[in-house]
């Protein structure tokens, strides 16, 4: 029997009804097959990265526990930003939902479609800041699976831009 293997991903919205689009988002992923949602952090209103001129983001991180590859995940998170309305027409730009596949248990990947770990997961406080404290929720806390992501994300600078906007 495969086994259940464990993903973060962050999740981000900045257009229509942003929090609504973040809980649909968490719904529909724990809908895959062989997939659960483990744990959520709380959610994040944050500045655009890249393209100033845009609304605020929401952003959160979300755990699950999965029997999908990789790749597999990645094609069901472009699956569900597709089905939740996103275009892809400008860099960095607007979006109903964004689904980063951040980390994959201790998996390393570098293919065309898809880095494992994510490579700017380091640079953003909002996938930081929340991913601290899904970390630290009791479901993951003893997983050793990510002891190491753990400690790395500790010796961090402290993060500005982010403000937590509640939980889901």
């Amino acid at each position: 029997m495969k086994p259940y293997r464990q993903a973060i991903l962050g999740l981000g919205s900045n257009l229509g009804d942003r929090a609504t689009m973040l809980a649909s988002a968490r719904s529909t992923l724990s809908e895959l097959p062989g997939t659960r949602l483990l744990a959520a952090s709380p959610i994040y209103e944050t500045e655009p990265v890249g393209l100033r001129e845009q609304p605020m983001f929401l952003n959160q991180v979300v755990a699950l526990e999965t029997l999908l590859s990789p790749q597999g995940l990645l094609r069901a998170c472009l699956e569900l930003e597709h089905e939740h309305g996103r275009v892809r027409d400008v860099l960095n730009g607007p979006r109903t939902l964004d689904i980063d596949q951040l980390f994959y248990e201790n998996t390393i990947l570098d293919t065309p479609e898809l880095i494992l770990p994510h490579p700017r997961w380091q640079e953003r406080a909002f996938v930081v800041v929340p991913l601290m404290e899904l970390l630290d929720l009791p479901v993951l806390k003893s997983e050793r699976c990510w002891d190491a992501l753990r400690r790395e994300a500790s010796d961090l600078p402290v993060c500005e831009g982010v403000a937590c906007w509640g939980t889901h």
